[in-house]
């Protein structure tokens, strides 16, 4: 038997290994073969924005309606200038459909966002909805009296295991504070915003991004990924198809969440809504790198949009000229967008601190020590085998 295959067998006693807040990429760790864009991020992706409210208070037994809080807002500004009146092409895809998805079946029927994205708890999806329909009430009267009504887009995991959820804690403010604060560059990461009450594989989660940069003969465009993961089984997290999860199997909550994943792709690649779908079906695959198997009671969502095209609200004339990538060069995007999902995963999990929620319950954030000597075992990451 190779040395290679026997795996070093993970400490149960390592519980209190130093965690700094790092990436994938400062650890070695490079999946993938695209260049990241310049902040690895959404952001990469010109004119898109993303703030975070995050609530945290109380601690001990649960006592509904006051906490523990473990949760928050997150909210995706996908491009600059009026996105009601000149909105994004957008798509999407439903891996599995265990969760809710405001606003997805419009952005399906009619290609379009013209909202900014939000992600949240699953008790919290109806504060959030009306928080931006009165944002976009405010910056346009119009709508509901002599414009049309507005789907905002709203998607949800479940962060009950570390959050009282029942206490519905994010309010309308929150949601505004997030919209207001959104920015380009870099984007908080682990347990802020929505990811605040979330787990992956068994472990602390939360929010992760990931951007990759294609070279310019494939056109030079950006694809960006940031997710909420809230999925997956300790046994089945690979990374670098390495099955870490079986090796560090301590460490567990005391109460899991089988949760779920929602994962927004941005672009400045001319896709139209048809594409963008098919965009979005490949950053799924991507998660799937990370041992994700869409279980029973996971949602799994997609959603996608480009920044290339703008579509008039109003158009003065029947038809308008946009320009769209032919499906002939479409591969390197999605081989884009799977390797920014599956390091946005790793992202979030490396970012997540431990995070102990309502009645004690403790998410352990991964082990970077442990995760690297087996990866290093493996060879997987530069660095001397054990």
């Amino acid at each position: 038997m190779s040395r290679l295959t026997q795996a070093p067998t993970m400490s149960r006693n390592s519980t209190t290994s130093t965690h700094l807040h790092v990436r994938a990429r400062s650890l070695g760790i490079v999946l993938g073969r695209h260049p990241t864009g310049r902040h690895n991020a959404i952001t990469d992706v010109s004119g898109v924005r993303v703030g975070h409210a995050t609530l945290i208070s109380g601690h001990g037994p649960l006592v509904v309606g006051k906490g523990p809080v473990r949760t928050g807002v997150t909210v995706i500004v996908p491009a600059g200038g009026d996105v009601w009146n000149s909105k994004l092409m957008a798509g999407g895809f439903v891996l599995n459909g265990n969760g809710e998805a405001a606003g997805l079946m419009w952005i399906l029927e009619s290609g379009i966002l013209e909202t900014p994205i939000a992600l949240t708890n699953t008790l919290n999806v109806g504060t959030v909805q009306k928080a931006l329909v009165d944002w976009m009430i405010e910056r346009h009267p119009a709508i509901g009296v002599t414009d049309d009504t507005l789907s905002p887009v709203v998607f949800e995991c479940d962060d009950g295991s570390l959050n009282d959820i029942r206490g519905q804690h994010v309010k309308c403010k929150h949601v505004f504070a997030a919209l207001r604060g959104a920015s380009s560059g870099p984007v908080a990461e682990g347990a802020v915003g929505a990811g605040t009450g979330m787990m992956t594989y068994e472990f602390k989660g939360g929010i992760g991004t990931s951007s990759r940069r294609l070279r310019r003969q494939n056109g030079g465009y950006t694809v960006g990924v940031l997710l909420n993961a809230n999925h997956g089984k300790r046994p089945l997290l690979r990374v670098k198809g390495v099955c870490v999860g079986e090796r560090i199997s301590d460490l567990m909550p005391g109460k899991p969440q089988e949760g779920s994943i929602v994962v927004v792709i941005a672009t400045d690649a001319p896709l139209d809504s048809r594409q963008l779908c098919r965009l979005a079906k490949r950053a799924m695959l991507g998660i799937a790198r990370t041992g994700a198997v869409a279980t029973h009671g996971s949602g799994d969502v997609a959603v996608a949009f480009s920044t290339a095209n703008r579509v008039p609200h109003y158009p003065k004339k029947p038809t308008f000229r946009v320009e769209l990538l032919s499906d002939f060069f479409l591969d390197p995007l999605f081989e884009a967008a799977a390797e920014a999902a599956e390091e946005a995963v790793l992202n979030a999990l490396l970012a997540a601190t431990t995070t102990v929620g309502r009645d004690g319950n403790t998410a352990h954030a991964l082990p970077q020590d442990r995760l690297l000597e087996l990866l290093r075992w493996h060879r997987a990451v530069p660095g001397e085998t054990p």
